[in-house]
């Protein structure tokens, strides 16, 4: 069975820092492309950074640009999502995602496996 499972989730001030994780079960992480979405209180999920499976290229949005690294380490069947600065708009649920498609993307149309998501709640 696949699975992801997100960690790292919690309050913080803003200006301050959280390390999500996404941990892989049942497939190897350096295999698929890897995203992170987030879903803010009554809105849609939106798509936050991807790593793709070939060359390890990333993306981000606009929004989280600069403040946010996407990273994997493949020793450990994990992609993090290191998040500085954080904003209190940043408060979401984060969800990690893969899909194994070899494609020129980066982020995908379509992610075949999902995490349960974690929450994130930037307020003083």
């Amino acid at each position: 069975q696949l699975q992801l499972v997100e960690s790292g989730g919690g309050l913080v001030q803003p200006g301050g820092s959280l390390r999500l994780s996404c941990a892989a079960a049942g497939f190897s992480i350096s295999n698929y492309n890897i995203g992170w979405f987030r879903q803010p209180p009554g809105t849609e999920r939106e798509v936050v950074s991807c790593i793709r499976r070939i060359g390890e290229r990333t993306w981000y949005a606009e929004a989280v640009k600069g403040r946010f690294t996407i990273s994997s380490e493949n020793a450990k069947n994990t992609v993090n999502l290191q998040k500085n600065n954080l904003k209190p708009e940043d408060t979401a649920v984060y969800f990690c995602a893969a899909d194994p498609l070899i494609t020129e993307a980066i982020c995908l149309r379509q992610y075949s496996v999902w995490g349960q998501g974690t929450q994130v709640t930037v307020s003083s």
